[in-house]
C-alpha cells in the first residue's frame, strides 16, 4: 500500500470481511448444486448406456424391436475347422440298418396286369422278387393276466390254496415290465414324475399316477442291495477312482451327495454328513488301495492314510490341475 494512502477503517475491512464470507457461501451453494447435477446426469448416462445396450437376448424386448439394429447371432459351437467331411470318417465302422434273412412277416405284392399288353399275368411263371423290409413296432397294449389261487378241499377236510408267483402280492398291480419302463424313463432318462406317467398313458394307454412313480422307483431301488454291494466291490478293487461330494437339499435341511466312479462304475449315495461318515459310508474309499483322485479335502486324506502311495490333486486355476504326491 502507498504510504501517501491512509490504511483503511475497521469498518470498511468488516465490511468486506462481510461481503467475502457472503460469496463463499454463495459460491458452496453452487458447488453443491453442481455435485447434485453431475450425479444425477451420471445416474441418467448410465441408464441411457443400459437401455443402449439392452437386445431381445439380454432383456425382456421382442426381437421385433430392434429393425436392422439386431446384433449378429453369436457362434453356437467353438469348436474349430478340422477340414474333414461331415459325416462317418474313412476306416469308421458305422451303424446301418440292414435286411434280415429271416423276416417276421412277409407280405407279397402281385402286379395287377402286364405292364406292355395289358393281360391277366394270374397264373404266370415269377422271375424275380425285389425285398424291402420295414422295421416297426407291433400295436402296443397292455396285457392282463389273471392269476388264481385254487383253493381244493381234501378227503381229511382240510382245505389248501395254490401259491402265487413271486412278485405278484396284490388283488391288482402292475407287472415287471411297466416297472421296468417307468423305472427307465424316471431314472434311466431323467423324465420328471409327471411326464414318465403321461409317457405311460400315451405310448401303452395306461393311465397312472405320479405316487405310482415314486412308489414302483423306491420298491425298485430296494432291491438293490446285492447289486450295490458288487459295485462297491468293483470300485474298491480297481486302480484308480475318483471322489467327490457336493451339497443337496433334502426336505429343506443340506446333505451331500458322496460320488465315487471309474470309466464303467459310478456309486451315489445321499448322507447327511460331507466329512469322514459321509465317505466311510458311501463304503469305498476307506478299503481302496489304489490312486484316488480327489480336491484334496481334508477328510479324504483321513480316510486314505495307508500303506500304498496315492495322489493328491489340487485346483490351482479354472482351467489347470497340478498333481503333488
Amino acid at each position: 500500500m502507498p504510504d501517501d494512502q491512509p490504511a483503511p477503517s475497521y469498518e470498511v475491512l468488516a465490511a468486506l470481511v462481510v461481503s467475502l464470507r457472503a460469496e463463499l457461501v454463495a459460491a458452496q451453494a453452487r458447488a453443491e448444486q453442481l455435485s447434485v447435477a453431475l450425479a444425477q446426469a451420471t445416474e441418467r448416462i448410465a441408464e441411457l448406456e443400459a437401455q443402449a445396450g439392452k437386445n431381445s437376448r439380454n432383456s425382456s424386448k421382442p426381437p421385433s424391436s430392434e429393425g436392422l439394429d439386431k446384433p449378429a447371432p453369436k457362434p453356437r459351437s467353438l469348436r474349430k475347422k478340422t477340414g474333414r467331411k461331415p459325416g462317418g470318417q474313412d476306416g469308421h465302422g458305422g451303424r446301418t440298418l440292414r435286411q434280415v434273412a429271416d423276416p417276421d412277416h412277409e407280405v407279397p405284392h402281385e402286379p395287377g396286369c402286364c405292364a406292355g399288353c395289358r393281360r391277366s399275368l394270374a397264373g404266370r411263371p415269377v422271375t424275380g422278387v425285389e425285398r424291402r423290409q420295414t422295421f416297426d413296432l407291433p400295436p402296443l397294449k397292455v396285457e392282463v393276466t389273471e392269476h388264481q389261487l385254487i383253493e381244493r378241499e381234501c378227503v381229511c377236510g382240510q382245505r389248501t390254496r395254490g401259491s402265487a408267483p413271486d412278485g405278484v402280492a396284490a388283488p391288482v398291480q402292475y407287472g415287471p415290465r411297466i416297472a421296468a419302463i417307468i423305472v427307465y424313463l424316471y431314472i434311466g432318462q431323467f423324465l420328471s414324475k409327471k411326464r414318465t406317467a403321461q409317457a405311460l398313458a400315451e405310448l401303452f394307454g395306461t393311465p397312472l399316477s405320479e405316487g405310482t412313480v415314486a412308489d414302483v422307483t423306491k420298491r425298485a431301488a430296494g432291491r438293490l442291495d446285492g447289486f450295490l454291494d458288487d459295485v462297491r466291490d468293483k470300485l474298491a478293487e480297481a486302480q484308480v477312482v475318483g471322489f467327490d461330494e457336493t451339497g443337496l437339499r433334502v426336505e429343506g435341511r443340506l446333505h451331500w451327495v458322496h460320488c465315487a466312479r471309474t470309466d464303467k462304475y459310478t456309486l451315489v449315495i445321499c448322507h447327511p454328513r460331507r466329512g469322514r461318515k459321509g465317505i466311510e459310508a458311501l463304503g469305498v474309499l476307506p478299503r481302496f488301495g489304489g490312486i484316488a483322485v480327489h480336491d484334496a479335502w481334508a477328510p479324504y486324506e483321513c480316510a486314505t492314510r495307508r500303506s500304498w502311495f496315492g495322489w493328491r490333486w489340487k485346483t490351482v486355476h479354472r482351467s489347470a490341475v497340478v498333481a503333488v504326491g
